[in-house]
This record gives structure tokens, sequence and C-alpha cells, in this order.
């Protein structure tokens, strides 16, 4: 039998967040069995901790979907490293990734994590395209600080401003065109959207990701790392501001997000709300 925890992650409180499952001991688990417990659990993420390959890493983190395999994920680093710090694997550790070793520092149910992986903007899809996957009229997409943008920090997202917080809580995503997307951008990782409003230093933002069987994110961490090198770029200044998420889903999330150059840094609550054992 194996371990395994339920967080929620970028909540300070059971029931706020993004769920996560932590899965202890993943060396014992089958290969196959990785996708199929991620499958099983459902959460937008699951993460598997392995014995790390350096010995002085502190475990190496392989993160699910439901449907794949990703390098990266916010709310996956976030859960997994204070979920290791209360198992007594001390406050500071370096986490292997797919995009590799990461530094994470933990403080009072409280994880951060900085990451210098290369700002790559891969495309520029079609406004049009773009407001039917959202459900949105085009007039309330802003292109004045950028167009809608495919971005990635380690995992690709359509990042895209909206005028008003009105819009962005009566958007209704149309897989339809998420499918037309994913053809067209085929880098894109199912034409995941991130659409966000901004006041000074407050962001309110919605992630969707249906074709990965994520109809709507409550806490996008790597998104929202995204969008932190995105506007430190478009501004040539350092950056520091936090992201509310997951109001529409009931599931409110706090991500806050600084730029110091090229690193970014990413931070939010975990709360365990659950422990079991898979049994099969």
């Amino acid at each position: 039998m194996t371990d395994f925890f339920v967080y929620d992650v970028f909540s300070k409180v059971p029931f706020g967040g993004n769920q996560l499952a932590v899965v202890l001991g993943a060396d014992r688990l089958p290969e196959p069995d990785l996708q199929r417990i991620a499958t099983e659990f459902n959460f937008s993420e699951t993460s598997f901790i392995f014995p790390p390959k350096n010995s002085a890493h502190t475990a190496r983190v392989r993160i699910f979907t439901p449907t794949m395999e990703i390098p990266f994920a916010g709310h996956p680093l976030v859960g997994s490293a204070v979920a290791l710090t209360e198992l007594g694997h001390g406050s500071v550790m370096t986490l292997e990734l797919g995009v590799g070793p990461m530094l994470c520092k933990v403080s009072a149910g409280t994880a951060q994590f900085t990451t210098s992986e290369p700002f790559n903007i891969l495309a520029t899809p079609e406004i049009a395209l773009v407001a039917s996957a959202l459900g949105t009229d085009v007039k309330h997409i802003i292109i004045h600080n950028h167009p809608p943008v495919l971005a990635t920090l380690g995992l690709a997202f359509t990042i895209t401003e909206l005028d008003s917080v009105k819009a962005l809580s009566n958007l209704s995503p149309d897989i339809r065109a998420f499918r037309t997307g994913r053809d067209k951008h085929p880098t894109s990782l199912d034409f995941a959207q991130f659409a966000y409003v901004r006041d000074q230093g407050s962001i309110r933002a919605r992630m969707f990701a249906p074709l990965d069987n994520i109809p709507e994110d409550p806490a996008t961490g790597s998104a929202c790392a995204t969008l932190g090198a995105l506007i430190a770029q478009l501004e040539n200044c350092d950056q520091k501001f936090r992201i509310s998420q997951g109001e529409e889903m009931g599931r409110p999330s706090i991500i806050d997000v600084s730029t110091s150059g090229t690193a970014i840094t990413v931070s939010g609550a975990a709360k365990r709300v659950m422990k079991g054992k898979l049994v099969y």
C-alpha cells in the first residue's frame, strides 16, 4: 500500500485553492499506473514523490494531469514542498522536476519557488480564435498592452488581458475553438487559456484547459509565473503582484508573484485536508 495526501494549494483554509494529491513512495509503483492514478484522482494535477537522482537534493517530483505528464506546474510544486516539510524534510529543499532542479522554501505552511527558466513567446494566436475559446466578445480583449500571446516558462498558456472583472466572470469557453487552437498551435499543450484583469498590483484571473480534462482550474501557479515574466518583459522592470483565481468556482485562491531580472518567484499556502492509502 502507498500513502497519499490531498492538499488545497494556494489557500490557507480547507476547501479553497487547487486540489493536489501527493503520492509518496512512487518508486514502488508500476510506471503505467502513474497516469492511471492521476486519472483516478481527476484533480488538475497529481504529484508523485520519488527518491532524488542527485543525493544532494530532497526528492524527485513527477507531475501528471488527468491525461499527460508535464514537466512543471506551480501548485504541485508548492503542495509537494509543504508536504515534504511536514514529513520532516526541512524548510529549504531542492526538488528535481522535468525542467530541472528547483529551490523551494517553506515557512508556516507557505512555500515559495523561484524559476529562471527561459521565457518564450511561441505564437500570437488570432484574437477571434481566442475570443471564441474564452466565450467572449472580441471587444473585451485588451490589445494595447499586448495581444493574446502563447507563452511558456516550461508549460504553455495563451495569456489574454480583458477589460473588466465582469467580462472575466462571464466567460463561457467553447471546446470547439480549443480543438481548433490545438490543431493550429501544436506546441500549446491543448491550447490552455489564461485570462486576466489587472488593477495596479492586483490581478484577477481564470484558466481553462478542457482538452486536458480541466474545464477550469482554481489556481495555476505556472501560468501566474508566466504572466509575471510577460509583464516584466513588456514594462522592462521588476514586478510584484497578487493574483486571485478560482472565485467563480467557489475555490478562492491567492498566488503571489514577484520578479527579479529573469528570476520569477511564486509563493502560496497549502493546507492538508485528507490522507489515505492506495490499496488496489
